[in-house]
């Protein structure tokens, strides 16, 4: 992709940027022909020709600002985070809460305009369901969160939202939801391991759950897009410029699956479709008729109506100062993600035990208990089990109205893509039982 000119003048410094997210933003940077990009880290592990690498405590002011005006920066993507479930919540505390006030203040101190904070769809979840939910739900706090993790990086957010206009930085919190790619240590390293252990032909839950994932090479193009729109963007637009066209379908991996604000009409009770009037209805009846030319159809219960954006306390579409989920924008069944990581693996379980929820989450007691009694850490737990059979999906219209984001890469593709990766860094060409 060229250099956008908006950013040309631009100097990037990536926090966290020789982790698995950080390092992808990297890399887009260079790709599209950026020329001062700096990476801030406790360890290097790139060695890249153009970029600066400055080593440092992200809690230590004096390593941030030798950072930020050792690299000039004017942009900073804000990626460091302890693994989500590390089970050290001291960790997740310093590095979460205390190592983004830090990042803030430095900021705010050494004349960074604008900082992208990557934070996590998790920190609204409080252990139910999240079905389509938007930016409205609040984070969650000390009396709901389901973890430590997802406490931290609510409290971050707000933290990172809250300093939006302070000291002449602009902020702006992302939301991304599952993410896996190359270069992903977490996710496809643990799914290798469940095979290693011949363990798959367990399934906790009936795989009546969807579930988010999104390819990082997407959560990568909505950080640029994220940074991007800091800077250019002069002031908010009005609802109906960003609302009242139908947005595309998106169909990388699911084909037909539409959102709720394509052309088809909604379920549930419907507010007037926009502009208004016998032709908006004649376009709706019309088969010929395109779909980005046809009116939106809301009901009550959409985010951005007119009536709810209202009902804000602050005008929510722009960048500065929001937060934005980003996912592929495809939810599938859990399992079904599941084994099609599997299959891209080279392993195909020849059975399949479906053990329920409740079941499971009493097997996962004892389990936590047994690696306490050993001292060993569990590789089977209550949260695990919690995930495994939680609807997890999110709407991400805000996103794409204003951020302008579309996913690139669909689920199906991404696993490919990944798996291919995950087999050549073993150099192996599959993954079987021990």
């Amino acid at each position: 992709m060229p250099a956008n000119q908006a950013t040309q003048r631009e100097s990037y410094l990536v926090i966290g940027g020789c982790g698995f997210l950080g390092r992808h933003i990297v890399e887009a940077l260079l790709n599209r022909g950026e020329q001062a990009v700096a990476v801030f880290d406790l360890v290097q592990r790139h060695h890249d020709k153009n970029v600066q690498f400055f080593t440092g405590d992200l809690c230590e002011a004096a390593d941030l600002a030798k950072a930020i005006k050792g690299s000039r920066a004017t942009t900073i993507f804000h990626t460091a985070s302890p693994m989500h479930g590390a089970n050290n919540p001291k960790l997740c505390w310093r590095v979460n809460v205390d190592g983004t006030k830090a990042v803030i203040a430095a900021a705010q101190e050494h004349g960074v305009k604008t900082l992208v904070y990557t934070s996590s769809a998790g920190v609204t979840y409080t252990g139910g369901n999240c079905i389509d939910v938007d930016e409205r739900l609040p984070v969650v706090d000390a009396t709901n969160a389901y973890d430590t993790y997802n406490l931290t990086k609510a409290e971050a957010e707000k933290l990172v939202l809250a300093a939006n206009g302070q000291g002449g930085l602009k902020t702006v919190a992302l939301r991304p939801s599952g993410i896996f790619g190359p270069g992903d240590r977490q996710n496809f390293e643990g799914l290798a391991n469940v095979i290693r252990r011949g363990q798959t032909k367990w399934q906790i839950g009936y795989n009546d759950n969807l579930w988010d994932w999104t390819y990082v090479g997407n959560v990568v193009k909505a950080h640029l897009l994220a940074a991007d729109k800091l800077v250019t963007e002069a002031g908010p637009k009005p609802r109906e410029e960003l609302c009242d066209y139908a947005l595309p379908t998106i169909s990388l991996t699911t084909h037909e699956h539409r959102v709720p604000t394509s052309a088809a009409r909604p379920l549930g009770p419907a507010i007037a479709p926009v502009p208004n009037g016998p032709a908006i209805e004649a376009a709706f009846n019309d088969p010929d008729a395109k779909d980005d030319v046809r009116a939106v159809w809301r009901t009550r219960y959409d985010p951005l109506t007119e009536q709810n954006i209202e009902r804000e306390l602050e005008y929510p579409l722009q960048a500065a100062g929001q937060a934005f989920y980003i996912t592929n924008g495809e939810p599938i069944m859990f399992w079904d993600y599941v084994h099609a990581v599997w299959k891209e693996m080279g392993h195909v379980p020849t059975s399949r035990i479906v053990i329920p929820a409740t079941v499971g989450l009493w097997l996962a007691t004892a389990a936590e208990w047994w690696a306490w009694l050993t001292g060993k850490t569990p590789g089977f737990t209550r949260e695990r089990v919690g995930y495994s059979v939680s609807h997890r999906w999110f709407n991400i219209e805000k996103a794409r109205r204003v951020l302008g984001y579309e996913p690139d890469v669909g689920i199906q593709d991404g696993i490919k893509i990944s798996a291919k990766w995950y087999l050549e860094s073993k150099g192996v060409n599959a993954i079987t039982p021990e």
